[in-house]
């Protein structure tokens, strides 16, 4: 019982959509209305409010750390199972890419993802993050730098925790992310992509 009320928090907590909830906040029209419709940090900084969008990328970021703080916390030492906090980390990652409170179309998880990450092992999300900025630098394509970091995440959880169910958690992370972006990829194949700043390859 504790291991599903932990899981099931998790993913109400990730389906918590805050791209709305700083575009109500702001005054702002609905994200899923413009741009790529997708309810995330990005496609907010669309609308020109940058606050808005910082503040939707730290809540996003924010809810994925703490499902996995509150399941270390709240976890083994109440009952629950070794592997409740990959499963947490999981979960809210779920619940942001199929958020319940929005007919369960939600956004790509990049923040959240970094989020959950950070709970599992600061060193995996500041390695994450690196990638993120290198590939980002490099190829100036925000998705590209998202994939890089996505594929970088399992090796360096399991590198820096030495743990199997961690490592699978962001495996399975991972690979949702990088579903969330195929139509990214095929953009990206195609030179159709925008980089960031706006201009095309």
């Amino acid at each position: 019982m504790t291991d599903a009320l932990i899981v099931l928090a998790a993913y109400l907590l990730g389906s918590v959509p805050f791209a709305l909830v700083t575009s109500r906040l702001f005054k702002l029209a609905d994200p899923r209305s413009y741009g790529s419709g997708n309810p995330g940090a990005t496609n907010v900084l669309r609308s020109g409010n940058k606050l808005a969008a910082a503040l939707t990328l730290l809540g996003d970021a924010l809810k994925g750390w703490l499902a996995v703080w509150l399941a270390l916390h709240f976890g083994p030492d109440h009952g629950a199972s070794r592997w409740i906090v990959a499963a947490a980390g999981l979960a809210v990652f779920l619940g942001h890419l199929y958020p319940v409170f929005i007919g369960f179309k939600g956004g790509k998880g990049v923040a959240t993802a970094l989020g959950v990450l950070l709970g599992f092992s600061p060193l995996v999300a500041l390695g994450c993050a690196a990638c993120w900025l290198l590939a980002a630098r490099l190829t100036r394509y925000s998705s590209a730098a998202a994939i890089t970091a996505a594929v970088v995440a399992p090796p360096l959880t399991i590198w820096s925790t030495g743990s199997r169910s961690l490592a699978a958690a962001a495996l399975a992370m991972a690979i949702l992310l990088v579903w969330r972006h195929r139509a990214n990829i095929s953009r990206l194949l195609r030179g159709e992509e925008s980089r960031i700043g706006g201009n095309r390859s």
